[in-house]
């Protein structure tokens, strides 16, 4: 297993949303339940085998025979994922998990028809407004994974821009570093991450340089396109991106940036094996805390958080090794940085580290539920946390000078386009 920078400071496993917290520790008899797991694509995805290894890892920890353990691959988001779900029932599955946000609508359906089974989704919202008792929702503080990926990024910046390897069309018309982002969709979970990546790696280069960086993003309207993921990487090198980071499921960017000579910060597992001259690191949630926590609640019939947060405290939040592009003195500088999260002396969304412009009129609207002072700081932002069929903004998410993400719920809501993030293709 490879080592992880993330500190594993606590075992406990800490609900959060509404508050709730289930402690269920047993050891139960592991074998006497069965364990149905829905992924959206295969091992050949980043973002499903992350998923994978870690219920097969969680299940063998807590003697649960392989045969008692049912996957179903290359489920859409459509309503196969039912079917899916109902067919895992009937095979006597005691509590079925699925890994992707489209899936929910339809494990949902299947929660309500099949109460006695126990449902649990990643990155869903539904969960905490359902009330319905056997559907819980999942995720983890997983923008703290992301800054400190972009604190790596900075750090290599500074690097190649005290090297005089940062020139030309490298540097935007105010001179600052560019970088850039494949995204997958423009939803709350991938602006989440790519904004607290983006933070990271700002808070470095304008500490140690004396410019500051801006970041181009592309997405490809996919979890997983491997084609169109290498392309959106060559349009931003093209376009001079110094180092570029994905929220995308493929090597689709990471092999773009191999050939291109660009550093690179993956998502969801080590690429140094195929990318060793321009793999950093890259971050992950390690979903085994919650698998084990989902069994053993099954297991001793006790209940399931309606919606639990994973963190960087109960290791569910973890980092790969540094990779040989790294630059020198990174892994001090995210161990320093990951100090400062787990006191709560540093906020991912500090509001006094990006600005935002407010458009309110026009095609390009944007920013519409924010609120800020004179000089673009964020004061206030009406967060859709309570989702409904309107997508209504709800609940003040900005408190105490910072925007408080994933409190109000788990799955991500920080949605804010802040200054220095231009998107090239929001509309597909």
């Amino acid at each position: 297993m490879k080592k992880l920078l993330a500190l594993g400071l606590a075992a406990t496993v800490a609900a959060a949303g509404m508050g709730v917290f289930a402690g269920c520790t047993g050891n139960g008899n592991g074998d006497a339940i069965k364990v149905g797991f829905i992924a959206l694509h295969d091992d050949n995805s980043t973002y499903d085998k992350n998923f994978l290894d870690a219920i097969r890892e969680a299940c063998a920890n807590k003697g649960i025979p392989e045969e008692n353990l049912i996957i179903r691959t290359g489920i859409p988001e459509e309503n196969a994922c039912y079917d899916a779900a109902a067919d895992l029932v009937d095979q006597g599955c005691d509590v079925i998990f699925a890994d992707s946000f489209g899936h929910e609508s339809y494990i949902l359906q299947a929660a309500r028809e099949f109460p006695d089974v126990q449902f649990c989704h990643a990155t869903g919202t539904m969960a905490h407004t359902e009330n319905v008792s056997n559907f819980h929702n999942a995720f983890s503080h997983i923008y703290q994974g992301r800054y400190l990926a972009g604190v790596a990024a900075g750090m290599k910046l500074v690097e190649m821009y005290e090297a005089g390897q940062i020139t030309g069309n490298k540097l935007d018309s105010e001179g600052n570093i560019k970088m850039g982002y494949v995204g997958a969709y423009t939803y709350a979970e991938v602006i989440s991450g790519y904004t607290s990546f983006f933070l990271g790696a700002k808070s470095v280069v304008e500490a140690e340089t004396d410019v500051s960086v801006s970041m181009e993003v592309t997405f490809t309207g996919s979890w997983y396109d491997e084609q169109k993921e290498r392309d959106g990487a060559n349009t931003l090198i093209t376009n001079g991106a110094a180092l570029i980071s994905q929220h995308a499921d493929s090597m689709g960017a990471p092999s773009a940036c191999e050939s291109a000579r660009v550093p690179n910060v993956s998502y969801n597992g080590s690429t140094a094996a195929s990318c060793p001259n321009t793999f950093i690191v890259s971050s992950r949630i390690n979903w085994v805390p919650y698998f084990e926590y989902m069994i053993d609640c099954v297991t001793n019939g006790e209940e399931i958080a309606t919606d639990w947060t994973g963190t960087i405290e109960n290791n569910s939040v973890v980092l790969t090794e540094l990779g040989a592009a790294a630059a020198e003195g990174t892994q001090a500088k995210i161990d320093e940085v990951m100090a400062d999260l787990i006191s709560g002396d540093l906020h991912v969304f500090d509001t006094s580290t990006f600005t935002v412009t407010v458009v309110t009129e026009g095609d390009n609207t944007k920013n519409v539920n924010a609120t800020v002072d004179e000089n673009g700081r964020l004061t206030g932002y009406m967060a859709d946390v309570n989702t409904d069929a309107a997508y209504t903004a709800d609940t003040q998410a900005v408190a105490d000078g910072y925007f408080h993400e994933s409190e109000y719920r788990s799955a991500p809501y920080f949605d804010v386009q802040i200054d220095g993030i231009t998107l090239l293709n929001a509309a597909f």
